[in-house]
């Protein structure tokens, strides 16, 4: 279900302009984060920074879903193990939140397989668990 609100260098080898597109939006959602984590600061549940973020892109028109359910496709066979995505921004940018005390190779892990698997190229993973944001954001582009 859609919630349509009013309100690490790799290079893309080809179409440049959507690369602008994709640094744009991921701008727009970073922005947005920091908003949050502004106001509140570190040390919520991740699923408070969820539902505030949900409230900021709302406010900044972004189109996004979120608990995206992501099937696993096996030997041609769609099966539903459960796996969501935090957020879908825009059909465009996977965004995964987390609050926890350090980031770590997993969760990297989680991130670039759930943008393969949905053919997402650009990711965005933030831990919000963080005094200075700007060190709990980290952008993956495949």
């Amino acid at each position: 279900m859609w919630y349509n609100y009013p309100g690490e260098n790799v290079h893309h080898e080809d179409h440049e302009e959507n690369e602008v597109e994709f640094d744009e939006l991921s701008n727009k959602v970073i922005g947005c984060t920091i908003e949050v984590h502004r106001v509140l600061g570190p040390g919520l549940l991740e699923s408070t920074y969820e539902q505030c973020l949900a409230r900021e892109l709302d406010l900044a028109g972004i189109p996004f879903m979120l608990q995206h359910p992501l099937p696993v496709i096996y030997k041609d066979t769609r099966l539903d193990c459960g796996y969501r995505i935090d957020w879908l921004v825009d059909d465009r940018l996977i965004v995964e939140l987390k609050s926890v005390e350090k980031l770590l190779g997993i969760h990297e892990a989680q991130l670039l397989t759930y943008m393969k698997m949905a053919g997402i190229r650009v990711g965005l993973l933030l831990n919000f668990n963080v005094e200075i944001l700007k060190r709990g954001i980290k952008r993956f582009v495949i």
